[in-house]
């Protein structure tokens, strides 16, 4: 229980109704999971706005509602309503109180940015907890504390569950936690509430523009930059064409990181790494830090993501010898993630699963100069077509075989999400084989693999089911890889 009084201290609110006199049992913004006492913050959403259901709220045992809006509650209801200008920011104050402010607790890190955020937080905590720190994370894939792992709903969840997360982090005894922050968790305030130590912005490109998301692209990179206005120390790419833009009235001191440039920290003399089933690169760290790495992924954005993790962990004391042994030996599920299969070929596994993350990982992959590159994915059902014709396209054009297969089908025939993907091949004179079983597809690619061949598994990434009919079946394509060697 936590005195409402002591919960509104940090807020500009006006009591309109009952006393501030009185306990709060937990903070609550769905009204189906409404508890005595509680506190239910009437939150306007994409699909349905809180408000609406405030007097179910209060038959339900809701001592305390928040609004932004006048609502109708039962007469002779024993209810507080305390009215603010935005609940959703009011939300995150409250929560952060609610739970004891635990982020002043630990280092908070946040990164920021369209591409790279899942890598860099997985690097940072893979180079801190080499150097002894106890990290939790949150991320798109899962939420991480201690030796818990939590299904990740939202790339940045809610200010309640951040504050929950944050305060078991804390009690587990995490001293750091580093997080994805997205332009939506930061449109909608839910970072508000704490001071982030660092923030890292990562890149931008056009993303999550249109109905329920961001207006426009300017709306986008104005919510990106919210972030250095959240944080005591700022670190941004200054390679990005975007960057001053998105620091523009920063309330954070600046540090810079970038390729060949006058960055504050910079990597050159950049090799790829190409040796028997693996890929990565090479490069010499110099300005702030200088010293030799070497990565286990390929591609210059990987140098990218390991410069930034570099940078955050500078500010740690982390010595040069812990960050190279981490950088070497660290690799995030799903992305870019090599799996040894034979000595002749190179496999691994991304999540790309749009037009745009298939063009950039192939084109990373072409850098490597295979004998072939050949390209295995499916699309999701009930998604938009257009997305097949866009992968269909972009795999014929640039991969050597495109093995057409099944992803999450959901209500539709794969063999139709095929046919989708096959017209957008049809447009090039790419060279494709379609088995829709993906197990066999895999079987196919791991069995006709030719010496120096670069094969990638699209589409799943870190996801481990396969959705079919509503159900979620289990489909780790890891797993599949090893049956299939085994079977072999």
């Amino acid at each position: 229980m936590a005195a409402l009084q002591k919960l509104l201290d940090r807020i500009d609110y006006e009591c309109i109704r009952g006393t501030l006199d009185r306990e709060v049992s937990d903070i609550i913004y769905d009204s189906r999971r409404v508890v005595p006492e509680c506190m239910f913050i009437c939150i306007p959403g994409a699909v349905a706005d809180g408000h609406t259901f405030a007097a179910d709220a209060v038959q339900a045992g809701a001592g305390v509602l928040v609004v932004e809006k006048n609502v109708e509650v039962p007469e002779g209801a024993d209810v507080t309503v305390i009215k603010v200008r935005d609940t959703h920011y009011a939300m995150a104050f409250l929560s952060a109180a609610f739970f004891g402010d635990p982020a002043k607790e630990m280092k908070i890190i946040g990164i920021t940015g369209t591409k790279g955020k899942t890598t860099t937080t997985c690097l940072v905590k893979s180079i801190l907890e080499n150097m002894g720190r106890k990290v939790g994370l949150i991320g798109t894939i899962e939420i991480v504390i201690g030796d818990t792992h939590i299904h990740a709903d939202h790339t940045t969840p809610e200010s309640y569950l951040i504050q929950k997360y944050f305060r078991q982090m804390a009690d587990a005894g995490c001293d750091t936690v580093v997080m994805e922050v997205s332009s939506q968790g930061l449109m909608l305030h839910r970072t508000q509430g704490f001071v982030f130590d660092y923030g890292i912005f990562t890149n931008l490109e056009p993303d999550h523009i249109g109905k329920g998301e961001h207006k426009d692209f300017d709306d986008y990179l104005h919510c990106k930059g919210l972030l250095f206005k959240q944080c005591r120390i700022g670190i941004v790419n200054h390679d990005d064409a975007h960057w001053e833009a998105v620091v523009q009235g920063h309330t954070c001191e600046l540090e810079t990181y970038g390729i060949d440039t006058e960055a504050d920290l910079r990597a050159r003399n950049i090799s790829f790494i190409r040796e028997a089933g693996r890929l990565g690169m090479s490069f010499e760290v110099s300005g702030l830090m200088n010293f030799p790495v070497q990565i286990a992924t390929p591609g210059k954005f990987s140098v990218y993501n390991a410069l930034a993790a570099i940078a955050i962990c500078r500010h740690f004391g982390v010595s040069e010898e812990k960050i190279r042994a981490a950088l070497l030996t660290a690799k995030v599920k799903g992305r870019i993630e090599p799996v040894r299969v034979s000595d002749d070929f190179t496999l691994m596994i991304d999540y790309a699963h749009n037009a745009m993350a298939l063009k950039n990982l192939l084109s990373t992959l072409r850098e490597y100069k295979p004998h072939r590159l050949v390209c295995l994915f499916g699309c999701g059902g009930n998604r938009a077509r257009s997305r097949r014709y866009e992968m269909g396209e972009v795999s014929g054009r640039m991969a050597d075989l495109t093995i057409i297969t099944s992803d999450n089908p959901r209500f539709e025939k794969p063999q139709d999400i095929i046919d989708d993907i096959k017209i957008g091949i049809g447009r090039t004179d790419g060279k494709y084989v379609e088995i829709c079983d993906r197990k066999e597809a895999i079987a196919y690619a791991i069995a006709h693999g030719e010496p120096g061949d670069i094969i990638v598994l699209a589409g799943k990434g870190h996801e481990d089911y396969q959705e079919i009919e509503g159900v979620k079946y289990p489909m780790d394509e890891r797993v599949l890889i090893r049956e299939i060697l085994e079977g072999r």
